[in-house]
């Protein structure tokens, strides 16, 4: 057997994906499975009773669904911790250990189950309760005698390893018993048997989810890769995807299951990164979804103030007392509010809002206004680092509005310039009659925005790309101002007019020219042209208010 031969039988690393079916280097022991001439061990397994509950697998049970397991599972996490504050109280000790469902444990411990070694002569002889493990409160519905080969079991499982190597007189004892809630009892067989033969015969995700928290319990890394993988392959859901989403800790920290979790976050952030059109049902998702989707680069939002006001929603709606809504967002869900793309009025706003800390608030604002600082190649360098990171709010989402810089002046008039960036696929994608926003930027109390378009000339000869000013409805509202484009070429990479002009303005009207660079989209967009400048074309507008 390959796996004796090692000295770290149990690293997860040492059995690759591939092998999770049957395969030479596994070994298949199947036919040893419970047969005495093959053991040398009796493996006894109490199975107490427990409250009444649907079956995992929906055979013959209510459970016809992984949405219907799935409230049956939060129901028993609820009841178990209702259960465990009861032992707490009144109970001895060592019956803390002995609760009715230990598939909602949060930390994989050796002693996590009930288990005690026998003597060859005490096989039925349960109520001699000898190892000091009592669970008086529970009543044993069956026995069921199975025999084992220790050195299988061992080198799968540091749990088996342990409790057949400890060096104590109980490690030499020919029977051992375990004690199992009957909601295992399924599952706990299936891995048994999984740990000889290295196969299943569970196919649903109610199923495999209950096995793999077996062999999360009884550390059998393999059967917890082989399971993963099972997963991954069926049809995803949301609901099943919130499951995987939230297994206990021990088994989301594994490296067997990451590839699951990672499947489920891939599913959720495809499926919801259109969160206006989701909206009712993204607003009732827990904290793990709505992690899921806000890391997602492809959320389709029209700016990240967008992001900030639907956390901020969220967050009220699922945590309506301000102590727990402030660690909440502190702790889980500000890292994922990419600020420095937030316009700098929504950042004022972040400073005087009481649901975050203000602590937490002026170190998240400040950040986000070193980077709007730092110069694009440097904005570039910070994102770029980023991307191989799970933080990664100096990473720019594909936004609806175009994020801008902005740098207002008050004296001797006001005025302000704008600096607008898009890439050369940004452009590419608006071939023949796109048009791209940025995000809106104030001048005199009035907000205005750019727009990037590709248009028809004025003779409707040929495409070209056209830069206009547009002022964001006010009312009736008139607003004179002065403007000028401008757009960095080769060789100099220096700023250069393309364009001069004044207007006065009334809500919702727009100003700007239709070809702004006097050439044809296709000399625009050519792999030699001169506004390109490392795949980026630069734009600026100035604006004055006219005296």
């Amino acid at each position: 057997m390959r796996e004796m031969g090692g000295t770290d039988l149990f690293d997860p690393r040492s059995e690759m994906e591939p092998q999770f079916s049957q395969s030479s280097s596994d070994g298949d022991f199947g036919f040893a499975f419970n047969d005495s001439n093959f053991s040398d061990r009796v493996l006894r397994i109490e199975v107490v009773g427990g409250p009444s509950e649907c079956r995992s697998d929906g055979e013959g049970g209510c459970c016809t669904s992984i949405a219907d397991w799935a409230r049956l599972r939060k129901r028993r996490r609820e009841d178990g911790r209702k259960e465990t504050a009861l032992d707490i109280t009144v109970c001895p000790e060592e019956q803390i250990l002995n609760e009715p469902d230990m598939d909602d444990c949060d930390e994989n411990q050796d002693d996590a189950v009930a288990m005690v070694e026998e003597s060859p002569s005490g096989d039925e002889a349960a109520s001699s309760n000898d190892s000091g493990w009592s669970m008086d409160s529970s009543t044993v519905l069956k026995i069921r005698t199975l025999h084992i080969s220790s050195p299988i079991l061992a080198a799968k499982s540091p749990f088996f390893y342990k409790l057949f190597s400890n060096g104590m007189r109980e490690s030499e004892q020919r029977h051992v018993t375990l004690r199992i809630n009957a909601s295992e009892e399924a599952a706990l067989m299936e891995l048994l048997n999984f740990m000889y033969s290295n196969t299943l015969s569970a196919n649903t995700a109610p199923a495999l989810l209950d096995v793999l928290m077996a062999a999360d319990k009884f550390e059998v890394a393999s059967c917890m890769r082989y399971c993963s993988r099972l997963l991954r392959n069926l049809p995803m859901t949301p609901e099943s995807a919130l499951l995987y989403l939230e297994l206990p800790s021990s088994v989301l920290m594994g490296e067997a299951v990451q590839p699951l979790t990672d499947a489920a976050k891939q599913y959720l952030a495809a499926r919801y990164k259109d969160i206006n059109r989701y909206q009712e049902e993204v607003m009732s998702l827990p904290l793990a979804g709505i992690e899921a989707i806000l890391s997602c680069d492809d959320l389709q939002v029209a700016s990240e103030d967008a992001v900030y006001d639907f956390i901020l929603r969220w967050a009220r709606g699922q945590y309506p007392v301000l102590e727990e809504r402030r660690d909440v967002l502190g702790s889980r869900l500000a890292r994922y509010i990419r600020f420095p793309y937030m316009s700098c009025r929504k950042l004022k706003k972040v400073l005087s809002c009481n649901d975050f800390d203000h602590e937490v608030a002026s170190k998240l604002v400040l950040e986000a206004l070193f980077f709007k600082a730092e110069a694009p190649h440097r904005q570039r360098t910070l994102a770029a680092e980023e991307c191989t990171t799970s933080n990664r709010r100096f990473v720019e989402r594909a936004y609806k509005y175009r994020p801008v810089k902005v740098v207002e002046f008050e004296l001797p008039r006001q005025q302000c310039v704008v600096y607008l960036d898009l890439k050369r696929e940004e452009c590419a994608n608006l071939f023949p009659s796109g048009r791209v926003y940025s995000q809106a930027f104030h001048l005199g109390g009035q907000g205005f925005f750019l727009s990037a378009h590709c248009n028809m000339d004025q003779q409707s000869s040929f495409h070209c790309f056209g830069l206009f000013l547009g002022m964001q409805e006010k009312g009736s509202v008139t607003f004179a101002v002065d403007y000028e484009f401008a757009a960095r070429s080769k060789p100099t990479e220096e700023y250069s007019s393309k364009y001069k002009g004044n207007y006065t303005f009334t809500g919702g009207k727009a100003v700007g020219y239709r070809n702004l660079f006097a050439i044809p989209w296709t000399s625009f967009m050519a792999d030699d042209s001169h506004y390109f400048i490392n795949g980026i074309l630069h734009l600026r507008a100035e604006l004055t208010i006219r005296n």
